[in-house]
């Protein structure tokens, strides 16, 4: 007999019209407005990729395919999908009410970003575990997906494929620049979080498996809060290294991030890219997971670890 348990997909979310701007980023300041020119730097970041970030749409395809891959791989339990973000609707509370309302009394937990924060994925679990309480929901959490081999592979596979367009007696001259969101350095401190661990686990991993000779590891997207937040940033590593390596190509793989989306295509293509472009070197992203098999099968296999 088949039993039917939730799969709550949780992300960060993103505004889908331009009218969300104000309130979306508002929420992300807990409840703060944001200055005219605050705002107005925001609008410019999207403008600049397209209008708006595509990651509204790539996280319902990414939660959809993780929900059809876990049907498959399981013969005794029917998934029923339901999304959770953390800064618009639908909100995370709303997804585990909607679940209360369909009869769902257990369900698998999984956020769109591989490396566990107590500051990032444990406060996504927590808001939900907060409100599956109320309805007497048993959540399994997973906490992180970054260690398993379909996910190195996926980015083994893409460094490799950027380095068969390099020279080969240029590979010397080449460093993997390994990269995450950036957090405040005082909380990972404090909570002792294996968040810097975790990302430096996958360079070592990625060194490890890929043809790749020279790795640094790097951080990105920091907030404006005044306050240290872990660092090396990507730009600064960037004129660093070149300054003493003297780097021809700077190969970016922000492994933090599941998708093309602001941070990427803002933060990685255009700050990164002005930065290699000031220094006369060779600017290189491969293409991130979103639905990609290898990807989706690394979550896939994680739920599998806790469920």
């Amino acid at each position: 007999m088949t039993k039917t348990i939730g799969l709550l997909v949780m992300a960060y979310g993103t505004p889908y019209k331009e009218s969300d701007i104000e309130a979306y980023y508002t929420d992300i300041r807990h409840g703060k407005k944001p200055s005219e020119a605050e705002l107005q730097d925001l609008k410019d970041r999207y403008q600049f990729i397209g209008g708006l970030s595509p990651l509204a749409g790539t996280t319902n395809r990414q939660a959809a395919s993780l929900c059809d891959a876990l049907n498959q791989a399981y013969d005794d339990v029917e998934f029923k999908l339901y999304i959770g973000l953390k800064h618009i609707h639908p909100f995370i509370e709303d997804a585990v009410q909607s679940m209360h309302e369909d009869g769902i009394d257990e369900a698998v937990t999984v956020v769109l970003a591989p490396h566990y924060s107590s500051f990032s994925v444990g406060s996504y679990n927590t808001r939900a575990q907060k409100e599956a309480d109320k309805y007497g929901i048993t959540f399994t959490h997973v906490e992180h997906y970054y260690q398993q081999p379909k996910f190195i592979q996926y980015w083994t596979e893409k460094i490799n494929e950027t380095l068969s367009d390099i020279p080969k007696d240029e590979h010397e001259a080449t460093v993997l620049v390994v990269s995450a969101h950036s957090l405040p350095k005082g909380l990972i401190e404090k909570n002792n979080d294996p968040y810097p661990n975790e990302l430096h686990e996958t360079a070592q991993l990625l060194e490890k498996h890929s043809n790749i000779i020279h790795v640094a590891e790097g951080w990105q997207s920091e907030g404006n809060t005044g306050t240290p937040w872990l660092g090396p940033d990507v730009q600064d590593l960037t004129r660093a290294l070149y300054n003493e390596h003297k780097y021809q190509h700077f190969i970016y793989t922000p492994v933090g991030f599941v998708c093309e989306h602001l941070e990427v295509l803002y933060d990685n293509d255009y700050e990164c890219k002005v930065i290699c472009d000031e220094l006369g070197v060779n600017y290189h992203r491969p293409k991130m997971p979103d639905t990609d098999a290898l990807f989706i099968g690394a979550i896939v296999d994680e739920v599998k670890n806790v469920y």
